[in-house]
């Protein structure tokens, strides 16, 4: 049996936010109570981890395709650094950083909130062009949960795989690198129900100080050949791209794993806010980054030997078993950009129609955008331990690394048009000078990228392509059973002067029944009516809307229409970043003259009993994987929050 749908549909022309007053931005009511550097600092700690431990393996990979293919090792090293250095000021500062955190829907970022923000200036058009908008949501949402499963594998991976090389005892280390990772990776997805502003707290001391261990290593090995400067001249990789020819092009591939988590800065503006996460990485991560990749590149220069792991070879000895641990720590602390991420966007593909009801738990009174979703934390947990075993080192790892991320980011590319042409009202030369160079960069990194697939990066593909096909398949099969039931439903006019003519008994109290129609009769309605013969004093017909905001104020929580002496239909509206809480709403009621008594309230679910069917206008596949995410979905008792001795559940059996 599964439940009837009682609402969280993406708003349509009734969308609050349409005409509400003007309100507080989201995640200034988020983190009103937290200041500044407090934010900016459990950014570094949650936002900046992935990108932050990219030093630990993006140089060796990308010199190690340079390795014997140039004839001229300077160049080679100069431009390696210039492209990392230059990837890093493209796509992190000036693509995420200046422009596309700008882009925010009412304070939240991420492939979903641009996709809702474009469709809210498209009009939720009917056409095809708000079809294609959806679809770039459905793919870059999907790509995003394909990198999540890489990035703690690899982050820890890397930094553990430091025991090998430990001073005169890295031989005794070797062959417990896997079961060290392991544990460390379990014990990391175990402490998430904590929440994310406890683990901020934590990691974002230890981050910056990783930051600082960063730049002071790239400091004192600059001293090696200060003419590694000479590669913020982006000519030299141009220069080396263009003498090894498809070897720069493979060796690009590599170069992009330096700004893998960028993706990150904008998913989890949420968290922490766009403000604290700008400054954050322009006074301290960028800065430090910079650093390090040019230290590694002057201790190349002048110690070639030191190329096939140029990180670690830059660790004095002295210091080698303090900076280990920072590394690993950092590496774990990587995994939670994406976590946090993937938490973020499993709430709002919930609330925009694209995934079923997922049981998610908040983990703070004070910060709205700070979750934890159980059923995805253990997913997510069991992908990156299969990983382990399936490639066993970070080397071949980073061969699956890089498409997912490159395809997002271009996602964002595609679905910025639409903003900076509608919201930001820019011309065509605006818009087209700045997202075309960078949709080519996009596309040049994705080509890039594409060359790994025989190797491992078929991997995170087949696994986006397995979450598009889920989110279609829920949103497609939703709207079909929304159609059907439509079609086998009286109109609720039409009820009213049924019930006119001819008044049931009457039981004391309120009946509420929800449906995610207002204008049909509740499939609960008509069974009560049927089968027990019964009307209540008082009926609500409650509706529950997703708006195209991430949040919404209280004042425009509730509306109410007045049906009948006896009926009337309320409806709840949420932001797609947040958790429905039906009692906590019906209590808004009060103040527009609708009082409840929850004790003498019942509410009616209707559960339909979902049959596969060759005429449902989805192959009989797509029907039956369909039922089993209906099935599976969340309990509507426990996901709207009702008190459970207050829900009666009426079914019936429906095909689609």
């Amino acid at each position: 049996m599964a439940p009837e749908a009682p609402g969280a549909m993406p708003a349509n022309s009734s969308d609050p936010a349409a005409h509400a007053p003007p309100h507080q931005s989201a995640h200034n009511a988020a983190h009103g109570q937290g200041s500044f550097y407090a934010l900016a600092l459990g950014a570094v700690g949650v936002v900046f981890g992935d990108i932050g431990t990219s030093p630990l393996y993006s140089m060796r990979e990308a010199l190690s395709h340079a390795r014997g293919e140039t004839a001229n090792p300077e160049i080679a090293v100069l431009g390696v650094v210039s492209l990392v250095l230059w990837t890093l000021t493209l796509f992190v500062t000036i693509k995420y950083v200046v422009f596309f955190m700008r882009a925010d829907n009412k304070g939240e970022g991420g492939t979903l909130a641009l996709m809702a923000l474009a469709q809210k200036a498209l009009g939720r058009t009917t056409g095809k062009r708000s079809a294609a908008i959806f679809l770039l949501g459905v793919i870059g949402a999907s790509l995003f949960y394909g990198d999540g499963i890489i990035t703690p594998a690899i982050s820890v991976l890397s930094a553990v795989e430091g025991l090998k090389d430990a001073p005169g005892v890295g031989h005794l280390f070797t062959p417990y690198i896997l079961p060290i990772s392991g544990v460390i990776l379990i014990a990391l997805f175990l402490v998430q129900s904590k929440g994310t502003h406890r683990v901020a707290a934590l990691f974002g001391p230890v981050m910056v100080l990783w930051f600082l261990i960063l730049g002071g290593l790239g400091i004192i090995h600059l001293a090696d050949d200060f003419s590694i400067f000479r590669a913020i001249n982006p000519a030299y990789g141009f220069l080396f791209l263009r003498e090894n020819g498809l070897v720069g092009f493979v060796i690009l591939g590599s170069v992009f794993l330096a700004v893998t988590g960028a993706e990150a800065l904008y998913a989890d503006m949420g968290h922490f806010g766009k403000k604290p996460i700008q400054a954050a990485w322009l006074y301290l991560s960028f800065p430090c980054l910079a650093l390090n990749y040019l230290g590694q590149g002057a201790m190349v220069l002048q110690h070639p030997e030191t190329r096939h792991n140029p990180f670690w070879e830059m660790v004095p000895q002295i210091a080698y078993w303090p900076i280990l641990v920072f590394a690993t720590a950092a590496t774990v602390i990587a995994s939670q950009a994406v976590i946090t991420g993937a938490f973020s966007m499993t709430q709002q593909a919930v609330q925009l129609g694209l995934l079923p009801r997922i049981d998610i738990k908040r983990t703070s009174e004070t910060q709205a955008g700070q979750i934890f979703v159980p059923s995805v934390n253990t997913l997510l947990m069991l992908g990156v331990l299969v990983l382990l075993v399936i490639f066993q080192s970070s080397h071949r790892l980073a061969a699956a690394y890089g498409i997912a991320v490159t395809g997002a980011m271009f996602v964002d590319t595609l679905l910025a048009y639409v903003v900076l042409r509608l919201v930001w009202k820019w011309n065509h030369l605006q818009t087209f000078a700045l997202l075309v160079p960078l949709a080519l960069l996009d596309m040049v990194f994705i080509a890039a990228n594409l060359l790994k697939v025989p190797d491992g990066a078929w991997m995170p593909l087949a696994f986006g392509g397995v979450l598009v096909m889920i989110m279609w398949t829920w949103n497609r099969g939703a709207k079909i059973l929304a159609e059907k039931t439509r079609r086998d439903s009286v109109p609720l006019v039409d009820l009213m002067e049924i019930l006119a003519a001819r008044q049931p008994h009457r039981a004391p109290g309120t009946a509420i029944f929800l449906t995610s129609d207002t204008e049909m009769t509740p499939v609960a309605l008509m069974h009560n009516l049927k089968h027990n013969k019964v009307l209540h004093e008082k009926n609500v017909i409650l509706t529950v809307r997703t708006a195209e905001s991430p949040r919404l104020p209280e004042d425009s929580r509730v509306a109410i229409e007045r049906i009948s002496d006896d009926f009337k239909k309320v409806t709840v509206f949420y932001g797609f970043m947040e958790s429905p809480n039906l009692p906590k709403a019906l209590a808004v009621c009060r103040k527009q003259g609708l009082k409840f008594d929850i004790m003498s309230t019942s509410f009616f679910l209707g559960r339909r009993s979902i049959v596969p069917s060759a005429h449902s206008g989805m192959p009989l596949w797509q029907d039956r994987l369909f039922i089993f995410l209906m099935k599976n979905a969340a309990n509507p008792t426990d996901f709207f929050k009702i008190p459970p001795g207050r829900v009666v559940e009426l079914g019936a059996q429906v095909t689609v």
